[in-house]
């Protein structure tokens, strides 16, 4: 039988970026509007780019075909 190609999910590839090492980098939600609100501490830590826990970073990096 054929091997069958798997097509990355576009929409995980505009969301993630994975590193050299294998890992899987993630923004963080809660920072598209509303930011008055928000503590300038809170918004920093909402700016940083976070790692994706070792479960699901196995699963996206199968979309990815990685």
């Amino acid at each position: 039988m054929a091997k069958v190609k798997v097509k990355s999910k576009a929409r995980v590839l505009n969301r993630i970026k994975v590193t050299k090492n294998g890992k899987v980098l993630r923004r963080r939600a809660f920072k598209r509007h509303l930011n008055v609100a928000k503590s300038k501490k809170r918004l920093r830590r909402l700016s940083r780019v976070v790692p994706v826990k070792k479960a699901l970073a196995k699963k996206i990096r199968k979309f990815l075909g990685k």
